[in-house]
């Protein structure tokens, strides 16, 4: 009977060992906080080579030509920052999908203050309403800076570990879209109108639907 046992613990040993053999230490991720950071930090890397080519002087006349320009862009940036550390913590399998609740408030003030642009009955000096050809170049604004920025923020997110990776997707793609929004106002020459503002929520939501779905394709396990 000792000798039966004894032999089954020398398979089981050899199989253990087996198992073992080629595993390798896993780093561990950074908090994502800081992984927000970094994201962060290439948006404004992108914002900077931007900037050269931006009327910065057309920029802050425009800025403070109504309180409602600078809170939108205080709205967009806000919610592209709260939006891509709720994506990270989402992505984490071990943390709340509440925190899907986190870019909220910044989304709040960045439509609250856009609608606000609308019930005015004046122009801010220097900007037009915007016609449908200068809507179709904030749609390709929007769209085109949104591409890279997704990319890195996904390979971000494989990483983690998400068990919501359609909610994760979704967030990620609001912080980009509110990220590209954002960026848009560098070279932004109108005034808040329907049509304008209606394509801007169309090109975020086609933002969010696209990386919703690749998140499902590519986290999902």
């Amino acid at each position: 009977m000792s000798e039966t046992a004894a032999k089954t613990n020398q398979e089981l040993d050899s199989f253990v060992n087996g198992l073992v053999a080629d595993l390798r230490p896993v780093k561990p991720l950074l908090s994502p906080w800081l992984r927000a950071l970094i994201w962060l930090g290439l948006v404004a890397i992108v914002a900077l080579g931007l900037v050269s080519f931006a009327d910065l002087s057309a920029f802050r006349a425009r800025m403070m030509g109504a309180p409602d320009m600078w809170l939108a862009v205080v709205g967009s940036a806000l919610t592209a920052a709260l939006a891509v550390v709720a994506a990270l913590e989402v992505d984490l399998p071990d943390r709340s999908r509440a925190w899907g609740l986190l870019p909220l408030p910044g989304l709040a003030l960045w439509i609250g203050a856009s609608g606000l642009g609308c019930a005015r009955n004046w122009l801010i000096p220097g900007t037009h309403e915007a016609s449908l050809a200068d809507t179709k170049d904030c749609l390709a604004f929007i769209l085109g800076l949104s591409i890279p920025l997704s990319a890195v923020l996904l390979v971000m997110l494989r990483r983690g570990y998400s068990l919501a990776p359609n909610l994760t997707g979704a967030l990620a793609g609001l912080a980009v879209a509110a990220a590209a929004a954002t960026l848009l106002t560098l070279f932004h020459p109108y005034d808040a109108a329907v049509t304008d503002l209606a394509v801007h929520a169309a090109a975020v939501a086609l933002v969010i639907i696209a990386n919703r779905f690749l998140a499902g394709r590519i986290l999902g396990r």
